[in-house]
């Protein structure tokens, strides 16, 4: 992505927009995202290495509100990243697997600590209902699996876990269905 505009620029934060660009959110009292947000944010995922220029074409909005519109939603969080998606079956590691963990009081914050260091750790969630923690694994075979299970819960924080292998994903991690419901809102 082209470097951000100076807060001088037209189509910056502090400019006024130009003519017929929406500048506030729809109705129903979204403050995140508005119509062309959405548009802007699926435009992204559908094609991850378009430039702001090309955007604002597709979009047949300025550049310069394109830029506006990437910085504000990069700074409320709205976007987190640009990074390419890896598929870890890719790469080696075709097992996915999810471990509920019971945790000891008290060693949340070491418990996170340790699982931040064990790489096929891909994502922890502290959970309600039935345990602490929640954790995606991943792993080269089911044998590979159990020696990443046994480094997982071999911490003195945590005190039981159930570990479910994933047999398919016909549903894989997906948000632009709710960018889309979230810009109609």
């Amino acid at each position: 992505m082209p470097p951000a505009q100076s807060p001088s620029s037209p189509g910056s934060p502090d400019s006024p927009a130009p003519q017929g660009t929406p500048t506030t959110p729809a109705a129903g009292g979204n403050d995140s995202i508005d119509a062309l947000d959405g548009r802007l944010i699926r435009l992204l995922a559908e094609e991850p290495r378009i430039g702001v220029l090309e955007c604002s074409r597709r979009l047949q909005v300025a550049r310069g509100t394109v830029q506006a519109r990437l910085d504000r939603l990069q700074a409320k969080g709205v976007i987190s990243g640009f990074g390419p998606e890896v598929d870890p079956a890719a790469i080696g590691y075709p097992v996915t697997a999810f471990a509920t963990l019971e945790i000891s009081q008290g060693q949340g914050a070491d418990v996170r600590a340790h699982l931040a260091r064990v790489p096929e750790v891909l994502e922890l969630h502290t959970i309600t209902g039935i345990g602490d923690m929640l954790v995606r694994i991943a792993a080269r075979s089911n044998a590979d699996l159990q020696r990443v299970i046994d480094r997982v819960v071999g911490f003195d924080g945590i005190v039981r876990s159930s570990t479910a292998i994933v047999l398919e994903n016909p549903v894989p991690y997906r948000i632009l269905p709710l960018v889309d419901q979230a810009a109609a809102e």
